[in-house]
């Protein structure tokens, strides 16, 4: 069975949007600082696809056939990840979005300001209770003496 024209059409304009968008489209290649911060840009990818074609009527054995296709990419820078120091923070460029998601976003922030208060914390009640300890101690000894 012969293959349909708009078939071709439709094959060679999906594999040209195949070779334009790829994961590395969406997030990119890291990009490495002298720093040791690693950024990664995210994207937003939007595309449309449209063909058509018609079989023409004739009188010969021939097929006639015409159509057309064609596409369209849009690629729009919509964040950057930064890592630095064990830390990741994601960096929006465009203030379209929610309250709710400029929450989500500041939420691994918030994480790290809490786990650090809560540690600086403990090692401050440490310290006391190392300073506490050895008080006691030297009394303890003072007394024996």
């Amino acid at each position: 069975m012969n293959q349909h024209p708009i078939e071709g059409l439709m094959g060679v304009t999906l594999e040209k949007i195949k070779s334009m968008v790829d994961s590395n489209t969406i997030i990119g290649n890291p990009i490495h600082l002298e720093d040791g911060t690693t950024v990664l840009p995210v994207s937003k990818v939007t595309f449309g696809f449209a063909s058509g074609g018609s079989d023409f009527p004739t009188k010969t054995t021939k097929d006639l056939f015409g159509g057309g296709s064609g596409a369209g990419v849009t690629i729009q820078p919509v964040a950057f990840l930064v890592s630095h120091n064990g830390n990741v923070r994601l960096l929006q460029l465009s203030d379209t979005t929610t309250s709710l998601d400029r929450a989500i976003s500041l939420l691994p922030e918030l994480v790290d300001q809490v786990t650090s208060l809560v540690d600086s914390r403990k090692k401050e009640q440490r310290l006391q209770d190392e300073q506490l300890a050895q008080a006691v101690q030297e009394q303890v000894q003072s007394e024996t003496k």
